[in-house]
């Protein structure tokens, strides 16, 4: 397994999916409160498979 950078795109959807969902723990914003954990999840997650899968 060789890991590759993701496109530029991909990286942008996962650090605003982790950054909000930081924001959503730390301060009272409905639905970022209600949906933070699977926000940061979200982020991780894309950003972990934009660096496994090539060309995404």
């Amino acid at each position: 397994m060789n890991p590759s950078a993701p496109k530029n795109i991909t990286w942008i959807i996962g650090l605003i999916c982790g950054i909000l969902g930081i924001i959503g723990h730390f301060a009272q914003v409905q639905f970022l409160t209600e949906h933070s954990f699977t926000l940061l999840l979200v982020g991780f997650l894309v950003l972990a498979v934009g660096t496994t899968v090539k060309g995404i």
